[in-house]
């Protein structure tokens, strides 16, 4: 009686479906996420104006403040799904945009030395990690991973790379917190030490190019030496990036001759993500050879790729996984580290020889 009277009935009190209310919270642990990696991007874009922090640039910067963040501050886990978003999607927007700093005069000046030296990099770091992998003992798939990570294109290269040998978690894990700190710290090192080394800019972004693990390491590095010589490292780097697919498949289809036992049928393996993205990127920069752009389109959209790539960059650094690396990845800290430096080191007598 009651219930026809107000005319509530049971079916209008029912509680909220379950399924809506998780698809609410996720929303909203996206939005956290998002949020807080846009508003420290524009936090380190403050810092980058003060003394003391301008030869850092803003993107290292928003490295080091998500990386303080995630140490000092508690973020909520269902905050990563936007901070995640924002370290893969923003980067790859924004490497994109970016594409409308360059013209087809830029591409075509950058010459084959340049590409050349980075198929070396890839060969030489690749090789390097195996042999110091098993020198120190290093689980054969774990040192796989961390090959591929710093050899050609960091995080994403070993999260490829990952289903072809049916690495587990904690393998991938290690690997991925070894190379995105590596880089990290190679990153702020070439910021420091390249100003004092007398490189043409072609030489610099070439070694920048060629020896940092991530793309968003190499843009945040360049950054601040202009844009000549950010537009030759993308250049350079998106070599490294567009071979991704090829040298995952390969790694699959060695790895399976290897531990495939004779006679037995052979496993089918994940078929490695394409960097779109590369693509893109080199669309824009034509784009904008051949069409008219007004400037302040054109520096509109320099502008807003910027600030994509700084929340991209915050992103990553909220991204450090600080607690798996102590757990799991020493050793492959350690294997990486050491081949980084060889690979430095090789990379930039190279440079002083062939392009100084």
């Amino acid at each position: 009686m009651s219930q026809a009277v107000s005319g509530v009935t049971k079916d209008d009190r029912a509680p909220v479906p379950r399924s809506f209310r998780a698809r609410l919270k996720n929303a909203r642990g996206f939005l956290q996420g998002l949020v807080l990696a846009l508003l420290l991007a524009y936090l380190s874009l403050l810092l980058a104006n003060l003394p003391g922090f301008k030869v850092l640039g803003p993107m290292v910067l928003a490295i080091l403040v998500g990386m303080a963040w995630r140490e000092l501050m508690d973020v909520p886990a269902g905050a990563f799904s936007g901070i995640r978003f924002a370290a893969q999607r923003l980067l790859r927007v924004g490497i994109v945009l970016l594409g409308m700093r360059l013209t087809l005069g830029d591409i075509l000046g950058l010459g084959v030395l340049p590409l050349l030296l980075a198929l070396t990099s890839i060969a030489f770091a690749f090789g390097t990690t195996l042999a110091l992998a098993r020198r120190f003992t290093l689980e054969r798939r774990l040192g796989v991973l961390t090959a591929s990570g710093v050899s050609v294109c960091g995080a994403a290269a070993v999260l490829a790379v990952a289903p072809q040998l049916r690495a587990n978690e904690s393998e991938t894990a290690a690997a991925v917190a070894s190379v995105a700190f590596l880089g990290t710290i190679f990153t702020v090192f070439d910021l420091l030490v390249l100003p004092a080394i007398p490189w043409t800019d072609l030489g610099r972004g070439t070694f920048l190019g060629a020896t940092l693990h991530e793309v968003a390491h190499v843009v945040a590095a360049a950054y601040p030496f202009g844009p000549t010589v950010t537009n030759d490292a993308l250049l350079v780097k998106l070599t490294r990036v567009a071979l991704l697919v090829p040298i995952a498949l390969g790694i699959g289809l060695f790895w399976r001759e290897k531990t495939t036992p004779p006679g037995s049928p052979g496993k089918t393996r994940a078929r490695p993500p394409f960097p779109w993205f590369v693509l893109g990127f080199l669309a824009v920069a034509l784009l904008g050879s051949f069409v008219p752009v007004p400037p302040s389109l054109r520096q509109g959209t320099i502008d807003l790729a910027s600030f994509l790539l700084t929340t991209a960059m915050t992103a990553i650094g909220l991204s450090a996984d600080f607690v798996t690396l102590r757990r799991l990845g020493y050793r492959a800290f350690a294997v990486g580290a050491l081949a980084s430096v060889f690979l430095v080191l090789v990379d930039g007598l190279l440079v002083s020889l062939l392009l100084r």
